[in-house]
């Protein structure tokens, strides 16, 4: 019993901060989409479709931090403090190379980017607005998530919530007043979103970087900069790079599912960004048991408790499926009110209702395989087992599937939207299967 409840206490310490800013994260984006509905449909469709720019590099983020929490959990579980801080060093500077390059496609290609996604000239007009201000994001955004990362492995994931929603009031309130033109401030519409978007994630990464080079914990060194440790380059790379390959196998066959849904028509768009933004919203808590779970599992294999690390994983698989099914019942609940914040046409309205009834399995399957591949598996450096997993559910099944779909065979639009959400449930059994041969069960540190 004491040893469920040290489980417990300790995860929830963890996933609590961690759900509260993903929550924090997803009603920001959802807080921009909402507001834009209310300018116009095409205003909200454009944005959401820029926000795929904002998506694919929020992978290469992802990969970073994970690989960067793979050894960070282990060693701050090891107590060796010196190393996590080489580590979080080189990773910051990593990372601002990978920013730096959406900063500049946002900046001077954005009709190109905009017309991956749709034909329609004045999405692409609207959206290209949109990415040319909204591009300085990138590169603060590629910054502040590192510092962030390192906050919730070393022990201080409650600054991490503090950080979030301080950040998500601010933005909040500059998304009113800029894109309606409150208190004598000109209507901007999107770029007003834009704008509170970069003044937000500037706040984010000062403040966090403040954090991080002054405060108790892992500390942003500047000698460990300057020179890199090679051994550890390599094995953060090691652990990385099939992370990478996992989050890119994974996301760019997403992205293909709005490339898809982005060539249906308006209609399709405007009602697929909004149950996006729903799924995004309620699916947080299982996120934070994802994040929570690699932290805790990690902690305890660097310790080299590997049976306590096998008893988590258990522990954690169980109630991510508990909280994916909580999940999709809360979808269910919230789905009438979604209808009154948004301004779309009767057709979208009649695919949003079908959309979102579709995403309770989604939901439920997702929760499960986050936890799953994300947190335990890459605890124990088995990435590249979501690598096979995705490629082969994704990109041999849904996406081709997806594509036969919409434009050969020309099915209707929710056929589509309910073939491109499959991906989730199919992968589900390799995935529990996976997690019960305990391949993942080791001890990475040096």
């Amino acid at each position: 019993m004491g040893t469920k409840v040290t489980f417990y206490k300790k995860l929830f310490a963890i996933v609590i901060p961690i759900a509260f800013q993903q929550f924090m994260l997803a009603l920001v984006t959802a807080s921009d989409s909402l507001m834009l509905g209310k300018v116009s449909q095409d205003a909200l469709s454009a944005v959401s479709l820029a926000g795929q720019i904002s998506f694919v590099e929020n992978l290469f983020l992802l990969a970073m931090g994970i690989g960067f929490s793979t050894l960070a959990a282990q060693y701050w579980g090891k107590e060796d403090k010196d190393t996590v801080e080489k580590l979080f060093a080189y990773v910051v500077k990593a990372t601002v190379g990978i920013a730096s390059v959406f900063f500049l496609a946002g900046l001077f290609f954005p009709k190109f980017l905009m017309g991956l996604f749709t034909r329609d000239s004045v999405l692409i007009a609207k959206g290209a607005v949109y990415l040319r201000t909204v591009a300085p994001a990138y590169l603060l955004t590629g910054i502040s998530q590192m510092f962030l990362c390192s906050l919730k492995n070393t022990g201080r994931a409650g600054k991490v919530g503090l950080i979030s929603s301080v950040c998500l009031c601010l933005n909040i309130l500059l998304n009113a007043i800029l894109i309606f033109g409150l208190w004598g401030m000109p209507r901007l519409e999107i770029a007003g979103a834009a704008i509170a978007t970069v003044v937000t994630r500037a706040l984010e990464m000062l403040w966090s970087g403040w954090e991080s080079v002054c405060k108790d914990g892992a500390r942003l060194r500047v000698r460990y900069i300057k020179r890199n440790d090679a051994l550890l380059k390599k094995d953060f790379w090691q652990y990385a790079v099939p992370i990478l390959g996992n989050q890119l196998v994974w996301g760019v066959g997403f992205t293909m599912y709005s490339v898809i849904m982005g060539h249906l028509g308006s209609d399709a768009v405007a009602a697929n960004a909004v149950s996006d933004i729903a799924k995004n919203l309620i699916i947080c808590f299982s996120l934070g048991i994802a994040n929570g779970a690699g932290i805790l599992v990690g902690n305890e294999l660097g310790a080299n408790r590997l049976e306590t690390a096998k008893a988590y994983g258990k522990r954690l698989c169980n109630l991510a499926l508990v909280s994916g099914v909580c999940s999709a019942v809360l979808l269910l609940a919230v789905s009438p009110f979604l209808f009154r914040f948004v301004s779309i046409s009767e057709t979208a309205a009649g695919y949003l209702q079908a959309m979102l009834l579709m995403c309770t399995y989604n939901l439920i399957a997702k929760s499960v395989n986050c936890t799953a591949i994300l947190g335990i598996l890459c605890a124990g450096g088995d990435a590249r087992f979501g690598i096979r997993c995705d490629f082969t559910f994704m990109w041999c099944l849904t996406v081709p599937l997806g594509l036969l779909a919409a434009f050969v065979f020309h099915l209707p639009v929710l056929w589509v939207y309910f073939i491109v959400n499959l991906d989730e449930v199919l992968k589900l059994f390799a995935v529990a299967r996976r997690v019960r041969s305990y391949v993942w069960v080791r001890n990475l540190t040096r």
